[in-house]
């Protein structure tokens, strides 16, 4: 490098206090190239009325740009939206696109969750009751994930009696869960419908009411990534794996397979129960109402 190429970058990009800093000497120099540019961006001349006779004729900045450029010019469609814009907003009803007045915010992260939480409700609005288990009815649910992730096993236990519900998911999406809740719930008695709190994974979607409307029961999450406070369904997933291990290729089991394991699960007496079974219990509470 010359000496009168360092002489020259001191002189040009030296900051005040007579101290050159990279950064600053950086910065300085793209805001003089930037500056350098802005006489090409201008429409000028001959270019000038081209563009507005083009206009007027309901061109779209990148039909003028292109057909320039076609014939060896220098113009950017972005040149002619800023020309219109700030010099001829009078032509901004010839433009196919027109700019909105107001554009829409992106929302921050706690606003987003912020809107979330209003579709869903936590476990704190829950009835106390629920934590006593006096009643049947109080629901607790949650998914059993095979080897290949995409199928499942969607389960539904009953927080006093431990009576347990399960469907075989091929395919596990939000409306299919919504479906697969309402079909099962159809076959317990509505006295035993009071609560259902579930974990907060995707296959749940955010939005509960559709399913509190489908089974008439207030739906609740259960707080992320606290899964004691769904101790019940924990456990009776832990019992579940009994048959399909972790590891299991789910894709090999049936709903009947399903059924078998749920019908010995809720046919096994319990020690909390004093070893009635769940099924027993269950029954004997709903015909108690």
């Amino acid at each position: 490098m010359h000496r009168s190429s360092v002489c020259r970058e001191l002189e040009l990009n030296t900051d005040a206090d007579g101290v050159y800093r990279g950064p600053s000497a950086h910065r300085k120099h793209v805001a003089r190239k930037k500056k350098a540019k802005q006489y090409q961006r201008k429409i000028r001349g001959t270019l000038r009325a081209k563009v507005l006779r083009q206009l007027k004729h309901f061109w779209s900045p990148e039909q003028i740009a292109g057909r320039e450029k076609k014939k060896g010019g220098l113009l950017c469609h972005e040149t002619v939206y800023q020309f219109v814009y700030q010099k001829r907003p009078d032509l901004v009803v010839c433009l196919r696109r027109q700019k909105s007045k107001y554009r829409k915010k992106r929302g921050s992260r706690a606003r987003k969750a912020f809107a979330k939480a209003l579709k869903v409700r936590r476990i704190e609005e829950r009835p106390a009751i629920v934590e006593t288990r006096e009643r049947v009815g109080d629901w607790e649910g949650d998914t059993v994930v095979g080897k290949e992730k995409t199928q499942r096993i969607a389960t539904n236990v009953e927080r006093k009696s431990g009576y347990g519900m399960a469907d075989k998911l091929d395919v596990v999406t939000a409306e299919i869960m919504r479906q697969k809740t309402r079909a099962r719930f159809k076959t317990v008695p509505k006295k035993a419908r009071q609560t259902l709190t579930r974990d907060n994974g995707p296959e749940f979607g955010d939005y509960d009411r559709d399913t509190e409307k489908d089974t008439g029961m207030g739906v609740y999450r259960a707080t992320p990534y606290h899964s004691w406070e769904r101790g019940t369904n924990e456990n009776w997933n832990g019992l579940l794996r009994q048959f399909f291990p972790k590891g299991m290729v789910f894709a090999t089991i049936t709903q009947s397979d399903v059924d078998r394991a749920v019908r010995l699960l809720n046919d096994r007496p319990r020690k909390r129960l004093g070893y009635a079974t769940p099924r027993e219990v269950f029954r004997a509470c709903c015909n108690s109402y």
